[in-house]
């Protein structure tokens, strides 16, 4: 006997469980979202009065994070030509640079920056607010210098913080210029391009669009790490304030609380629009290939 089916009959029929889940994984956000703000209305008074001292800290954290990711870009990029080079004693630099550097805390990396060698410096004379002062001097700008104790401490916190993320990005740099195939640099050779035409035409490009997802993760965890410089002192972002606020709040410990709270939410807010353009990048770039 011949069974014959119709179109309905073939086509998958959605499964009932699997729409209640979405709506009600949607209603959970909306009810989160919706206690969140009712939560922060709560405490406005308070939001009134920190918030100016609040962004200005979000305006600081981004300078470092900023700063600080421009330095690790360059001694990335700097070690992973190292662990790439020819010659032995620049792979084994680069390579006891970066294992050093990953197998130790930020945090005594932070401290030893800050602390140790900040006064080795300063011990044969090195100092880093004269000589920012005498430059701005120059371009007459010297009105716009901090003090020497936050200079330093600011000066300090953005070298540690790149030295870290340097290591990092040395093998993101490195993975993503050993993934270009070979063939295309013998190619390239054949045609008459020389090292450096090759590098800058033809494996670096590649390289970028490869390298973008890991880049712009370790940019969203150095935003965060960037609470860290609390431990040196006199750095005023975003961490040491909302810190700050929650230690004057006294015995109020809801009120220390709400401020921890919104403090992760102003660091989601200055993060979460990275990935959107670590998104936007990633897809831009991959449309040429």
């Amino acid at each position: 006997m011949q069974q014959t089916f119709t179109k309905s009959d073939l086509e998958r029929k959605p499964r009932s469980w699997l729409v209640i889940l979405d709506y009600v994984f949607y209603a959970a956000v909306v009810a989160a979202l919706a206690g969140l703000v009712y939560y922060h209305y709560q405490y406005r008074d308070s939001i009134s009065l920190y918030f100016p001292v609040f962004l200005g800290g979000a305006g600081l954290t981004i300078f470092l994070s900023i700063s600080s990711m421009i330095l690790a870009t360059i001694f990335g990029f700097i070690g992973a030509l190292g662990r790439l080079s020819r010659f032995a004693l620049f792979r084994i630099i680069a390579a006891v640079y970066v294992e050093i550097i990953r197998g130790t805390p930020i945090l005594v990396q932070l401290l030893l920056w800050g602390f140790g060698i900040r006064s080795a410096l300063e011990g044969i004379g090195f100092d880093p607010y004269t000589i920012a002062y005498n430059f701005l001097t120059l371009l007459q700008f010297n009105s716009i210098m901090p003090s020497p104790f936050v200079f330093d401490a600011v000066f300090y916190g953005i070298i540690a913080l790149s030295f870290n993320y340097g290591a990092y990005l040395t093998e993101v740099f490195r993975s993503g210029i050993e993934s270009v195939p070979v063939g295309q640099t013998e190619a390239a050779l054949s045609l008459g391009l020389n090292s450096r035409q090759i590098m800058r035409k033809i494996v670096l490009p590649q390289a970028f669009r490869i390298t973008i997802p890991p880049f712009a993760n370790y940019f969203i965890t150095l935003v965060q790490d960037s609470a860290l410089l609390s431990v040196i002192g006199g750095v005023l972002e975003l961490q040491n304030l909302i810190s700050a606020a929650a230690s004057a709040s006294g015995s109020n410990s809801s009120l220390q609380l709400f401020f921890y709270v919104f403090g992760a939410v102003m660091f989601f807010c200055v993060c979460y629009p990275l990935a959107i353009l670590a998104r936007y990048l990633e897809a831009r770039f991959a449309k040429a290939y």
